[in-house]
């Protein structure tokens, strides 16, 4: 019979069995949870014994596969560290088909298939040779061992069943695991019955070899003969040893199978194979010969020679990258292209990818899923912190506690060649006295040198040229130099409005939902709603926060329908309000009238676009310019150029000279607070002072952006993408761009595009005719 989803605890140390009370101390919080629940709901628990009891988190793989459905009776605290002692009656001994790790409930859950007893099991005449022969077994025991018979438990003397006396044998004689379980492990009665005789025989004569050996010695003592003694010690030890050298001789034979099979070079082959002769000439229990164990054990688990079957269907590879992340092209074209190129070359080499951008735009998550698409073994690995060459490299076999470096240990949990490696938050590495792990670096992202990196411990070269490595980093100034010219730089830009709002109706919801248990017809998020909540509650480059905010309207969602009974929730902008409290963040305003001084400029952040408006007036002074707002020293340069260029050709646009005389110009950009800065404000401030000293006002429905020299000329600047949706959600019909940068309006969202004007212009007399009114 077959149960699902039992609640499981793993346990250390000791072997339970049917009928047997039983208790064990727990301090993991996965073994109290899973105990709390059981005894609060009377469930039954499925207690497993761990293969390696020094395991605080455990696998499948580390537990035995046989355990015991039991019912918690009792649970006591001991002491005030948090120390619990549980009391389990065990029932039923059943083996797992399969264990997950602690989920959201916080423990382990198996399904489990539970043992058949024989239907005969109770039928005392057929069990009655077997229980005698334990009993006379067990009583054989205890005389050869000078035992006081009246320290045995009645219930394997005399026994009421068959079942009963076995596991009560092997609770009080058996002290180790492998021995109890394997009594556990047994699913027919009879054989087990068998089993436990033949155990208890095999200790029996164990004890009588050590007596044989402790009487030969204590014979050559009494005959004084100290010399004599200790070399018929030193034979008789030999002897025993004979059996010792074969399991020996079979481990190294092992060993020497195995590293035949990896089909690596001879050179290497032999290296390793030395190892093996020097491991047969040391005892088993030598420290020495641990590390080489270690050592060979560490080789094995590399995947030498193992990769997997590419997917090269760049259809199939194109659907799963769209199904998975909105927007994000360029990206998406560059790994397609790297598809493309591994179908149609043999050996297309190494390709390292670094993806450079804020935080929560998709850099981690899209590397999964291109592993996905290529059918790849993915592993992640965190660089941020890293400050030990030895971090990446590994240390030298020869050093206590020696251990292979992040690289081999990646490899080894991918179990293959060729699989897709994310090396994340690269620009965050760090160095001290113990070596700069970027220079270890240099050799596995350098294409023409990681054929044949070289792991301290390993020692044997590993080649990486399979291996598809990707990077991500914030800040691609922060990456060291002679990594960054080995990478292939692909920056990502913040999300804009419309891509957030795609993102969110696309994944971020379904998948909020999902993890809150609601389906799509008890939570409507409208789109009215969504864009309120992207303007007025985040500020930020990725979709990160906007994901926490679905995630807590979520939340809100399941509490109302709990408490109202009701089958559906609709989020409107007031449950909004009222469930996360006053709006964050304000809209930018563009401009409402035509003002005199005042102009709209746009300006790129972190977080996306922005409307940055330049305000400038004239006052009776001597010809002083002022320039406020926390602006930096490019943005003032750009101020003083604009006022230079306006100056020296006064005439053309009938300023009088005597303006410059007597009127100071004060030039202002708001939000003193925020720092800014940067050239492309400068057609921005001329226009504005152009404005103030003529009197001439601005249309507040045009927004411009462009760099100035001091020839009037408008050069190129960044961010058009991100800046172009700042005017199209402020309502901006026109915007002003430099004549350069029309080859970046294919980056421009189509929305964008269809609703805004782009003005190319090319210098600052375009500028001033287009956004100033005559």
């Amino acid at each position: 019979m077959v149960i699902e989803s039992v609640i499981t605890i793993p346990i250390r140390g000791i072997v339970l069995f049917p009928g047997i009370i039983s208790n064990f101390d727990a301090s993991r919080k996965f073994s109290i949870s899973a105990a709390k629940n059981a005894l609060r709901t009377g469930s039954k628990v499925f207690c497993v014994t761990q293969i390696n009891s020094n395991l605080d988190f455990v696998d499948s793989n580390d537990l035995y596969n046989t355990g015991v459905l039991a019912d918690v009776l009792q649970i006591r605290r001991i002491g005030n560290d948090g120390l619990l002692n549980i009391t389990l009656k065990p029932n039923v001994a059943a083996k797992r088909i399969s264990t997950h790790k602690p989920d959201s409930r916080g423990y382990y859950y198996s399904d489990v298939e539970v043992f058949d007893e024989p239907e005969f099991s109770d039928d005392i005449m057929t069990s009655m040779p077997y229980m005698d022969s334990i009993t006379n077994t067990v009583s054989e025991f205890v005389e050869f061992c000078g035992l006081n018979q009246s320290d045995i438990p009645s219930e394997i003397l005399f026994p009421s069943t068959l079942e009963e006396q076995i596991y009560s044998v092997a609770t009080t004689l058996f002290h180790d695991v492998e021995s109890k379980q394997m009594i556990l492990e047994e699913p027919d009665l009879f054989e087990r019955a068998k089993l436990l005789i033949l155990h208890i025989k095999k200790i029996i004569k164990s004890i009588d070899t050590e007596r044989s050996i402790d009487e030969e010695v204590q014979s050559l003592l009494e005959s004084n003969q100290e010399e004599m003694f200790l070399r018929e010690k030193l034979n008789v030890i030999k002897s025993r040893l004979n059996s010792v050298d074969e399991e020996n001789s079979d481990e190294i034979a092992k060993y020497t199978s195995k590293i035949k099979a990896l089909g690596l070079d001879k050179e290497y082959t032999d290296e390793l194979l030395k190892e093996c002769e020097k491991l047969a000439l040391m005892q088993i229990t030598s420290p020495d010969a641990n590390v080489i164990r270690n050592y060979l054990d560490e080789v094995l688990r590399i995947p030498w020679n193992k990769y997997t079957k590419d997917n090269l269907d760049l259809s199939k590879a194109k659907r799963v990258l769209n199904k998975e992340h909105y927007g994000l092209d360029k990206i998406k074209d560059r790994f397609l292209e790297l598809i493309a190129v591994r179908k149609y070359t043999e050996k297309p080499g190494a390709q390292i990818i670094c993806l450079v951008g804020p935080p929560g735009v998709g850099k981690t998550s899209i590397v999964s899923s291109v592993a996905k698409a290529m059918n790849k073994k993915y592993v992640r690995m965190s660089l941020g912190g890293i400050h030990d060459e030895a971090e990446i490299r590994g240390h030298r076999k020869t050093y206590i506690g020696a251990m292979p470096g992040r690289i081999a240990n990646a490899l080894k949990q991918a179990k293959s060649m060729n699989a897709v490696i994310l090396m994340d938050e690269i620009d965050k590495l760090s160095n001290d006295y113990h070596g700069d792990p970027s220079s270890a670096l240099l050799e596995v992202l350098d294409p023409a040198q990681n054929s044949t990196f070289r792991d301290n411990y390993i020692g044997i070269p590993l080649d990486l040229s399979d291996t598809v490595f990707v990077t991500t980093a914030n800040d691609a100034s922060r990456i060291p130099e002679p990594l960054f010219d080995r990478m292939e730089i692909i920056e990502l830009s913040g999300y804009t409005f419309e891509e957030k709002l795609q993102i969110a109706k696309k994944h971020l919801i379904r998948k909020q939902r999902i993890a809150h248990g609601l389906t799509s017809a008890q939570m409507k998020l409208p789109d009215k709603t969504l864009r309120y909540i992207i303007t007025y509650y985040t500020k930020e480059a990725g979709v990160r926060r906007l994901e926490q905010i679905i995630a807590t309207l979520c939340r809100k969602s399941l509490i109302e329908i709990d408490e109202t009974d009701a089958s559906s929730v609709n989020i409107t902008i007031e449950r909004v309000k009222n469930w996360l409290g006053p709006e964050k963040f304000r809209d930018d305003e563009a401009l409402k009238d035509d003002l005199v001084g005042v102009v709209n400029g746009l300006a790129w952040t972190a977080v996306g676009g922005e409307i940055l408006q330049v305000e400038a007036i004239t006052m009776p002074g001597n010809g002083k310019i002022e320039i406020t707002g926390n602006i930096g020293d490019v943005m003032k340069e750009s101020a003083k150029a604009a006022f230079s260029y306006i100056k020296a050709n006064s005439g053309d646009y009938n300023i009088p000279d005597e303006s410059f005389k007597s009127k100071d110009i004060h030039i202002h950009v708001p939000q003193g607070a925020v720092p800014k800065d940067g050239p492309s404000a400068g057609v921005t401030i001329s226009t504005a002072v152009l404005s103030a000293l003529t009197g001439r006002t601005f249309r507040h429905d045009v927004a411009m952006t462009g760099e100035i020299s001091l020839t009037g000329r408008v050069m190129p600047i960044g961010g058009l993408k991100e800046k172009s949706m700042a005017a199209y959600k402020n309502g901006i019909k026109k915007v002003i761009i430099p004549k350069e940068n029309v080859s970046d309006l294919y980056e421009v969202h189509q929305t964008v595009k269809n609703n805004v004007e782009f003005l190319p212009v090319s210098s600052l007399n375009e500028v001033f005719s287009i956004g100033l009114n005559p």
